[in-house]
């Protein structure tokens, strides 16, 4: 049987930089084919190739068989090909309804018929296990359903092949699977999946073959059977991965630097309550929508709140952002390419913008001393990057995660709260930020890490807070870290064994 479709020899440059270089996959009918690399090893490029999106610089795409030359994203849509981006690429002002069907419209007697559009997005979410309000508007959607609403756009879309990039870096593990049943069916009908994720363990647990890259060029492509996360993590940046969580350094001391007293934010959050000392490394579970981000960002003025915090003693409340900078906290949100970075900057932009101050001469800002800073960054972070001259919206995931980091730790702070600080980032350049927070605890800081991922925050954090339902549902001390302690107060399911854990006498 011909594969759907089939890439020989592709590369891609950009200017005098290539990004890809003689890469050849065949995509089956019936197969998940997974492709993983490191971030800039040249995995959505691919993607974006075989979807039509951009054109190769050299290399054939065969579609059945044939050859074929996509004219652009749409004529890959008539043959089959859809594509579920990464990146959220919706109207926000229109409804949900209204996006799955935006361009594709359904009429009746000449007029769009919104009755059935409705009943068929209210149909394919339903298959993705989500009760998603078709007649909400999708700004009002939180990052994860706004995931959901892009796959099933792209489903909606009568297709031989579905890749998908990143699709489950923003959903629950219960979104995932419900995710997971749908690939399985596309599987059973004959469509052809190619699937894209630094999660090791889904590609795992869903692929029939996986191809690795590596700085733009094939590694290697072979069968599931016998292929464990861990070799597929060594043969991805070519070197051991089975320490991937550096040692957790010794609090540093007991002093409660952090107090937090009957947080409540309107329609999310009710009296929260926490504390952290200098030199922890406190970790925030919980599932999607618990409340976790807009508690902390509440707690720093990002949004309306009230309650009382404490600072090293003296009760403190952040108007905004700059205000908690100025006092040394600082947050690194999960939406680094919305609220993070600016990402039509350049790279010396975006890291002296919050520390502004620090580059000005008297009206002038002090170009000179920005590049030089961003030297520092470069080294000190990693940021691997083709040019300094780049757009932050033209670095991979991990370099951006780590142009951010680089642009908050100018600011001197004493505490940091990262949200989600490894979403959409390879394992190497995981590896990289787990050893930069082990870092900070070591020098004394105090590190907040608000996190989906329960191997992180068992792996990374000295204490774990739970949140469920925006309260807090109790605390897990090291001694009990693990997956079922989380998930017990996280779910609520066996409460009994939830209030020994909330109590300390697990």
């Amino acid at each position: 049987m011909d594969s759907v479709l089939r890439a020989e020899n592709i590369s891609k440059s950009f200017g005098p930089n290539e990004v890809l270089s003689g890469i050849s996959i065949d995509l089956k009918p019936g197969e998940v084919h997974a492709v993983i690399g490191e971030n800039g090893a040249g995995k959505s490029t691919l993607m974006r190739i075989l979807s039509g999106h951009i054109a190769p610089s050299k290399g054939n795409l065969h579609f059945q068989g044939q050859p074929i030359t996509f004219s652009g994203p749409v004529d890959a849509e008539n043959h089959g090909i859809v594509l579920v981006h990464q990146e959220i690429l919706l109207a926000p002002d229109l409804t949900v309804a209204q996006n799955l069907f935006l361009g594709r419209e359904i009429k009746r007697f000449g007029f769009v018929d919104d009755r059935t559009m409705r009943e068929r997005t209210r149909g394919i979410l339903a298959e993705l296990g989500t009760r998603i309000d078709p007649d909400i508007e999708v700004r009002r959607l939180s990052i994860a359903d706004r995931q959901l609403v892009q796959i099933a756009r792209a489903l909606l879309v009568p297709h031989k092949l579905v890749a998908f990039d990143e699709p489950t870096a923003v959903l629950t593990p219960i979104e995932a699977e419900s995710l997971f049943a749908i690939i399985r069916k596309l599987r059973e009908h004959g469509v052809a999946v190619l699937y894209i994720s630094h999660r090791l363990n889904e590609v795992k647990a869903i692929a029939d073959r996986v191809t690795v890259l590596r700085d733009g060029r094939h590694i290697t492509t072979r069968d599931m059977e016998g292929l464990e996360p861990l070799e597929m993590a060594r043969l991805m940046v070519g070197r051991d991965m089975s320490k991937l969580y550096p040692d957790k350094p010794a609090t540093a001391s007991d002093q409660v630097i952090l107090t937090v007293s009957d947080m409540a934010v309107p329609d999310y959050v009710e009296n929260a309550s926490f504390t952290l000392k200098r030199g922890e490394i406190l970790g925030f579970g919980g599932l999607i929508g618990a409340g976790r981000t807009e508690l902390f960002e509440a707690i720093v003025g990002l949004r309306s709140g009230h309650g009382t915090v404490t600072l090293d003693g003296k009760s403190v409340h952040f108007r905004d952002a700059r205000e908690a900078m100025a006092a040394g906290i600082v947050y690194l949100s999960e939406d680094r390419k919305g609220k993070g970075l600016l990402l039509q900057q350049n790279l010396r932009v975006n890291l002296s913008l919050a520390a502004l101050d620090k580059f000005t001469r008297g009206s002038f800002i002090d170009v000179g001393a920005e590049e030089k800073a961003l030297d520092g960054a470069i080294k000190d972070f990693d940021i691997r990057t083709r040019a300094r001259d780049l757009l932050a919206g033209q670095l991979s995931g991990g370099n951006q995660q780590k142009l951010l980091l680089a642009k908050m730790m100018l600011l001197n702070p004493r505490i940091i709260i990262i949200d989600e600080p490894t979403r959409g980032v390879d394992i190497g350049t995981k590896e990289q930020i787990y050893r930069f927070i082990a870092g900070l605890a070591e020098n004394g800081l105090s590190v907040i890490v608000i996190s989906s991922e329960m191997q992180e925050l068992i792996g990374l954090c000295h204490r774990v807070v739970v949140m469920r339902n925006g309260r807090i549902a109790g605390e897990v001390p090291q001694a009990d870290l693990s997956e079922d302690s989380i998930v017990y107060l996280a779910t609520g399911v066996h409460e009994e064994r939830a209030a020994e854990i909330a109590a300390g006498h697990a």
